[in-house]
C-alpha cells in the first residue's frame, strides 16, 4: 500500500486505517539532510529535510509494517534519555495547521514532526505464532499482481537452481487467519536424514486492501547454507518476476532494488 497525506481528509484516512497505531513500536528514524552548493556565495546551503519513521503494529488480527516518509520538515524533535524506550506507541496525534502536518508520537513531544507532505508505505501479513525451532531469517513480498507464486512455481523454479526440494503441508492446531492461502515447508530432496525442524516455511497470504498477494519465507533449525540458499534463490526470482516490495527485518524494500541490497548486505558482512 502507497498513500501521499496533504489534507485533513488524509489524516482522517490515516488515523481511521492504522487506528492511531495504537500499542504499536517505532523499530527505525531515519533523518535525511540535503544541502546544495550555492554557486553566489560559495557555500552549502539547506536545501531540505526528511524523516522517515517505521512503526510495526497490529490491528483487525494482522501484522503491519508502515514506513511514513515526512517531507519538506520544519520542525521536530527527535529524544529519547539514556535508560528510557520511548519506541512504544499510546496513539499518535495529528493535525493540520496553516497548511502544515503536525505528528506527535508520544504525548511528552519527544518524537514530534512539523512537514509539508507525508507518504505511507506500508505491508501487511498475518501474525504469526513462535515455533519450538529456532527462526533464524525471514523474507516477506507484498506483489501487485492478482497471481502469485504457487507452491509448483516455488518447486520449479529451485529445480532449475539445482535445489530441488520436496514440499509438505503445514498441520496446525490453531486457527488459521481467513487471509492465509496456503501454508507449507519446503526441505532439500537429495537429503532425507536432514533435521525434520530445518526448513524453509512458506505461507501465501491475501493483503485486506485491494488486490495483489503476499508471501512470507522464514528459515527454522540450525544454521544450513542450502537453507539460506533455498531463499536467496526464492527471493531473486520473485523480486524479478513480479512488482512488489520486500520486507527484510524492520526494512521495505522495493523488490526492484533487492539485488542491490543484498550485494550490499553480503560486502558488510565480509568487512565485519
Amino acid at each position: 500500500m502507497n498513500h501521499t497525506i496533504k489534507h485533513a481528509e488524509d489524516l482522517r484516512w490515516l488515523i481511521g486505517h492504522t487506528g492511531g497505531f495504537r500499542a504499536g513500536y517505532v523499530t527505525e528514524v531515519q533523518i535525511l539532510k540535503r544541502r546544495l552548493f550555492d554557486e553566489g556565495s560559495t557555500r552549502h546551503v539547506p536545501a531540505g529535510t526528511t524523516i522517515a519513521v517505521t512503526i510495526h503494529y497490529e490491528i483487525r488480527g494482522l501484522a503491519r509494517v508502515a514506513k511514513l516518509t515526512m517531507t519538506g520538515v520544519t520542525d521536530f524533535s527527535v529524544f529519547e534519555q539514556d535508560g528510557i524506550d520511548c519506541s512504544s506507541l499510546s496513539v499518535i496525534q495529528t493535525e493540520l495547521n496553516a497548511g502544515k502536518l503536525r505528528f506527535w508520537f508520544d504525548p511528552q513531544g519527544e518524537l514530534y514532526v512539523v512537514c509539508e507532505e507525508a507518504h505511507l508505505e506500508e505491508l501487511t501479513l498475518p501474525v504469526v505464532t513462535a515455533q519450538q525451532a529456532a527462526e533464524l531469517a525471514r523474507w516477506t513480498f507484498q506483489g501487485l499482481e492478482t497471481d502469485g507464486p504457487t507452491i509448483q512455481w516455488l518447486l520449479d523454479e529451485l529445480d532449475q537452481a539445482g535445489l530441488p526440494c520436496m514440499w509438505r503441508n503445514a498441520e496446525r492446531s490453531d486457527a488459521i487467519h481467513p487471509a492465509v492461502q496456503w501454508e507449507g515447508s519446503l526441505r532439500p530432496a537429495d537429503d532425507l536424514s536432514v533435521d525434520a525442524n530445518n526448513l524453509v516455511h512458506a505461507m501465501a497470504y491475501s493483503p485486506p486492501e485491494g488486490p495483489g498477494f503476499g508471501l512470507m519465507l522464514r528459515v527454522f533449525g540450525m544454521q544450513d547454507r542450502r537453507l539460506s540458499r533455498i531463499l536467496e534463490v526464492l527471493a531473486d526470482r520473485i523480486t524479478q518476476c513480479f512488482s512488489g516490495n520486500c520486507l527484510v527485518g524492520t526494512t521495505i524494500i522495493p523488490g526492484r532494488e533487492w539485488e542491490r541490497w543484498l550485494v550490499r548486505e553480503h560486502r558488510s558482512r565480509r568487512e565485519r
